[in-house]
């Protein structure tokens, strides 16, 4: 099925459909449009997914580059595609929209049509950060994000939702505001070297560019900063656990499912290819942040008496695990991170999901109130040992995959390669086991401790539809990951065959002419060819 202008289709149906929510009337038309508009964006993406040519996935596909976004001086356009880094990442989008919408069903009572307003909008902005091929582009998408979720937790958060918002969008706000700087400052240069001095912010003629040893550096550092924020990476990240534990379920479920992973697919996409000699350089740092990050995280979640901070530290050592795949620069680390992502957006969304289920029951997080009700709720139990599982790591479901590929690979790096250090990050993976089921038995099994626990509703038939086919999906993955690395392998072998060739070409420069480190280093990439 061929439908014209596919992917703009599948990033602004749900911009269209927040116009609709704003007009209507009536709380149940308002849920009933944000579910069509969701449920028909995923459908759509799976055209996506059915389309892509696997074995053209090194390619942009579905491209679509149109209008000058400014002015016709400026080679800033509006351009869209995917390839096999991407794709995956948007399906994920895309899926978890309808899974947020139903799960917000009867949790959100008050000002119901801002609240799935915003939400259609920040899908716009998720999807659109992972389509983006014009650098300026991604990150007005990378910006758009920030708004609706700043007011899903300051409006519909905890008692301290004012605080967290606020922390978030300032955390977020001064990394993106240094990128922009660097972004201004690449898309000039990158002009005057490669664009006949026209300014440019297109991903593939900054990638021709090759940006001098000098410089490097220095924007690399900026672009790192604002996606280290976003991930967060060990220190970056206090905001994370006040944004979680105050936001909305169905917030965090965004937050920990897609928003987190702008920051990891922006390494992917933007800094290793544009700065492989930084990049280089300052991967074993990010490598020891990464697996501080996995033990300080895992350490912390054990410590925590509110189940949902729990489930949020524990993104800041699942994470960890990513980045150290991204820096080993190895095919087997990055395949794993890539599908790390999938995994954690599936397994910790589900998490925050279950969480906030036996919120709307209790009204109460701290784990010491729950005790026994595996025995008030089989089913939500069920999903609950499926999902902890899943997340520690289980062999056969999908949290085994990506954690394996990226110890191998690392273990295998010549940028990171250090066995005490992938010592450390291996003990991630039981600490993870630690706190998972020590969280899982404190809440699920032993005597029942309260009247309120043992007359407790179990899932009703809207909470099945909403975690089962994430459940699949676990499944799925833990046992056949190889339809979905596949999607991602050819992407991410051209992308270390890149870096490595540009940082050859880098190094040559350096050495027959050691003066001239202001000189750009220009590198031939051809642009994919759209299908």
């Amino acid at each position: 099925m061929d439908i014209a202008h596919l992917l703009s289709i599948v990033i602004f149906l749900p911009l269209a459909g927040a116009v609709v929510t704003c007009v209507v009337r009536g709380d149940g038309a308002v849920r009933a449009i944000a579910l069509v508009v969701t449920t028909a964006t995923f459908f759509l993406s799976l055209l996506l997914w059915f389309g892509f040519s696997v074995s053209d996935a090194a390619d942009l596909q579905f491209a679509e580059k149109a209008f000058p976004l400014i002015s016709a001086s400026l080679d800033v356009s509006y351009s869209v595609g995917i390839d096999g880094l991407s794709l995956l990442l948007v399906l994920l989008t895309t899926l978890l929209g309808p899974i947020v919408v139903l799960s917000s069903w009867t949790y959100i009572a008050k000002n119901v049509k801002a609240y799935y307003t915003l939400l259609l909008v920040l899908q716009t902005g998720m999807t659109g950060v992972f389509c983006a091929f014009d650098i300026l582009l991604f990150y007005v998408f990378f910006e758009l994000t920030l708004i609706p979720m700043y007011f899903l937790i300051g409006i519909w958060g905890g008692e301290r939702r004012v605080y967290a918002a606020f922390k978030f969008v300032i955390y977020t706000m001064v990394g993106s505001l240094l990128m922009l700087v660097a972004i201004i400052y690449l898309g000039y240069e990158a002009g005057i070297a490669v664009n006949g001095g026209v300014f440019t912010t297109d991903y593939f003629k900054l990638l021709a560019y090759g940006v001098p040893l000098g410089t490097q550096s220095w924007l690399f550092v900026l672009f790192a900063f604002a996606f280290g924020i976003k991930v967060p990476l060990f220190p970056l990240h206090t905001w994370l656990p006040d944004a979680h534990v105050q936001a909305p379920a169905g917030g965090s479920v965004i937050l920990a499912g897609v928003l987190l992973k702008m920051g990891t697919y922006g390494l992917v996409r933007f800094c290793l290819p544009l700065f492989p000699n930084a990049a280089t350089e300052y991967a074993m740092l990010f490598a020891v942040l990464a697996v501080i990050g996995i033990v300080y995280g895992a350490l912390v979640s054990r410590a925590q008496p509110d189940a949902k901070k729990l489930v949020a530290y524990s993104s800041v050592s699942h994470l960890g695990f990513v980045v150290l795949g991204i820096f080993a620069f190895t095919t087997e680390a990055m395949q794993g991170a890539m599908i790390q992502m999938i995994n954690h957006g599936l397994s910790t969304g589900a998490l925050f999901l279950l969480v906030g289920m036996l919120y709307e029951r209790r009204h109460t997080r701290r784990i010491e109130d729950y005790g026994g009700i595996a025995r008030s709720v089989p089913l939500l139990t069920f999903f609950m040992v499926l999902t902890v599982l899943a997340s520690a790591g289980l062999p056969g479901l999908n949290g085994f995959v990506g954690e394996f590929l990226i110890l191998v690979g690392s273990f295998r790096s010549d940028t990171v390669g250090m066995p005490i250090l992938i010592a450390f990050a291996t003990t991630g993976v039981i600490l993870a086991a630690v706190y998972l089921l020590w969280m899982l038995g404190r809440m699920f099994f032993g005597p029942l401790k309260s009247q309120a626990n043992r007359t407790m509703p179990d899932l009703n038939r809207r909470e099945l539809v909403v975690l089962v086919p994430m459940a699949l999906l676990m499944i799925i993955l833990g046992l056949r990951p190889q339809p979905f690395l596949r999607v991602s392998e050819p992407a991410t072998e051209q992308l270390l065959e890149t870096i490595r060739d540009k940082r050859e070409a880098a190094l040559v420069q350096a050495r027959t002419a050691p003066r001239s480190d202001a000189a750009p280093i220009h590198v031939t990439i051809d642009q994919p060819g759209s299908k």
